[in-house]
C-alpha cells in the first residue's frame, strides 16, 4: 500500500490555502497526500499582539510538535513566521517560488496621507517604517486572519491597515482600494511558502525535492541569515529583500527603532556565486554602524 504523506497546516483560510497548493502539486506527481489542520497558539489568542507572546514560531511550535510526534508528516507554512533555526530534527524540505513581496496598503480613500490619520497593523516592521514616513499618523495594532483584518477594518473608523499582498492576491480578495507600497521593505522570506519536514524522513523530502525553487531558496536564505544575525525574530522592525538580477544578488536590509525615527540600512550587491555568507554580512555592517546599540535599546522598550 502506498504510504500516504499526511500534509499538517494552520486551519486558517490562507494557510489552507497554502497547504492545499502543495498538496495539489504532490498529487499531481502521483503522491497520495492528505490534510490534517491544526490551531496553532497565535491564531487562538487574537487580542495579544504578536511581539508581546513571548517567543518566535508562535504559528508554528504547534505544527512542530505534531511532526515530532509523528501525528503529521509534513508542515507547510508561510516561511515569514518560521524562526531563523528550526528544532532539532527538523529541516527545511522545500521552498516554493516567491509570490508578491509587497506589503499592501487597504484603505477608505488616500485624502489622509497629508494629513494625520490612523492605519492598523500588528507589524512591528510595518509599524516603523510607516511612521518613519507619516510621523503625524497613528498606528495601532491589529490581529487575526486576513478576512477578520479586512472586517475590523470596515467596522472601526481608521483609514487604512497594511497587509502582505501575497496574502490577498492568494485568496482572490484584493479590495479595489488598495495600493502597492513600493518603498515599505518587506519582512524576510515575505510571500515564500516552506515545507518542513522530520530529518530522517526520505520519502517525504525526496517527494519534496521537485518542489524546491532554487532562486527563491538562496534569495529567502540570505533574508534569514540577515535576520537571525540581527537577533531580530518576530520581536524587531526589520526589513529584508534579495533579488537576482544576471549573475548579481541584490539585497536591501534595514533595523528601525520602535518609534521608525530612528533606521540603518544597506543596500548593496554581490556576485551570486559569492552570496554565501552576504546575509550575515550585511546584518554585521548595520550592527557595526549602531545596530547593536538600537538592538538592546529595542530589547529593554519591549520589556517594559
Amino acid at each position: 500500500m502506498k504510504k500516504v504523506i499526511r500534509i499538517g497546516t494552520r486551519d486558517s483560510e490562507l494557510a489552507l490555502w497554502q497547504a492545499n497548493d502543495v498538496k495539489k502539486k504532490l498529487d499531481k506527481m502521483g503522491y497520495s497526500t492528505e490534510l490534517i489542520p491544526v490551531k496553532s497558539d497565535g491564531d487562538l489568542d487574537l487580542d495579544q499582539p504578536l511581539y508581546s507572546m513571548g517567543i518566535t514560531g508562535i504559528f508554528t511550535k504547534t505544527l512542530d510538535a505534531a511532526l515530532l510526534g509523528n501525528k503529521i508528516d509534513i508542515a507547510v507554512h508561510s516561511m515569514k513566521d518560521v524562526p531563523t533555526v528550526l528544532p532539532n530534527g527538523i529541516v527545511q524540505a522545500a521552498v516554493l517560488k516567491r509570490a508578491n513581496h509587497k506589503d499592501i496598503l487597504v484603505h477608505k480613500g488616500l485624502d489622509f496621507l497629508n494629513t494625520e490619520g490612523i492605519v492598523a497593523t500588528g507589524s512591528l516592521r510595518r509599524k516603523a517604517q510607516w511612521l518613519r514616513r507619516y510621523p503625524l499618523h497613528e498606528v495601532i495594532g491589529l490581529r487575526g486572519n486576513v478576512n477578520t483584518r479586512l472586517k475590523k477594518l470596515e467596522d472601526n473608523s481608521w483609514d487604512a491597515a497594511i497587509f502582505a499582498a501575497a496574502g490577498l492576491e492568494r485568496l482572490n480578495k484584493l479590495p479595489e482600494n488598495c495600493t502597492e507600497l513600493h518603498w515599505m521593505i518587506p519582512a524576510p522570506a515575505q510571500g515564500v511558502m516552506m515545507v518542513v519536514t522530520k530529518e530522517d524522513d526520505k520519502y517525504s523530502l525526496e517527494a519534496l525535492t521537485t518542489l524546491n525553487d532554487k532562486t527563491t531558496e538562496i534569495c529567502a536564505q540570505v533574508e534569514r541569515n540577515f535576520l537571525n544575525e540581527l537577533e531580530g525574530g518576530c520581536t524587531a522592525p526589520i526589513g529584508a529583500l534579495a533579488t537576482i538580477e544576471n549573475d548579481f544578488l541584490l539585497f536591501k536590509g534595514i533595523l528601525l527603532s520602535l518609534d521608525g525615527q530612528q533606521a540603518i540600512g544597506v543596500d548593496k550587491k554581490i556576485k551570486l556565486a559569492d552570496a554565501a555568507n552576504f546575509g550575515k554580512a550585511c546584518a554585521q555592517e548595520i550592527l557595526t554602524n549602531g545596530g547593536k546599540e538600537l538592538m538592546q535599546d529595542i530589547k529593554i522598550r519591549m520589556n517594559q
